[in-house]
């Protein structure tokens, strides 16, 4: 498949920003991570979700994105060119960047073992970052295999939404009395 680094690297950190705010968004309301992250050891693990690098940190998701991009890069026409490509991509997702982290990581085999937090709350999380890992994995594969204009232009105006909304979020919560 040819294609730049540039365009591959933008399509999966929009496509990485985009979903992740959107999954963050729903596991926010729908998961009630306001109580959870305030409760049942995440208090000393997680900010409250009303804290200014909360706020900040959709908008500052183009580093791991990035991060994606420069990574995949090797792997991509594995990625990209196959009719299955986006599994595998989502399988790597899933094995490494979540179940098979370095560290211990909520729901990851590590967090299991090493941290003290109770199997029930570190699981509550993995829907969220089932969905959001195969948001992207679709999407990227989906995204190369038709392409379009107006996908390119909407991805520009949703990354420069969230970054837009995340300096004001951040901005309106510092100046919140503490």
């Amino acid at each position: 498949m040819n294609q730049s680094f540039s365009a591959f690297a933008w399509r999966m950190t929009a496509l990485h920003m985009i979903t992740y705010f959107i999954a963050g968004i729903l596991a926010v309301n729908l998961m009630d991570y306001e109580t959870l992250f305030r409760s049942g050891g995440l208090e000393h693990y997680m900010h409250p979700t009303d804290t200014p690098m909360v706020a900040l940190g959709p908008g500052l998701q183009w580093i791991r994105g990035l991060i994606f991009a420069l990574v995949l890069w090797p792997f991509r026409d594995t990625i990209l060119s196959e009719n299955r490509g986006w599994l595998k991509l989502w399988g790597l997702f899933v094995g490494l960047g979540i179940l098979a982290t370095f560290g211990p990581a909520l729901g990851s085999v590590d967090g299991l073992i090493y941290t003290k937090i109770p199997m029930a709350i570190q699981t509550q999380a993995l829907p969220e970052l089932i969905i959001q890992s195969l948001l992207l994995s679709a999407g990227l594969w989906w995204w190369y295999k038709y392409p379009r204009k107006w996908i390119t232009i909407v991805s520009i105006v949703l990354v420069a939404l969230i970054v837009f909304m995340s300096i004001a979020g951040y901005q309106f919560l510092q100046m919140q009395p503490q």
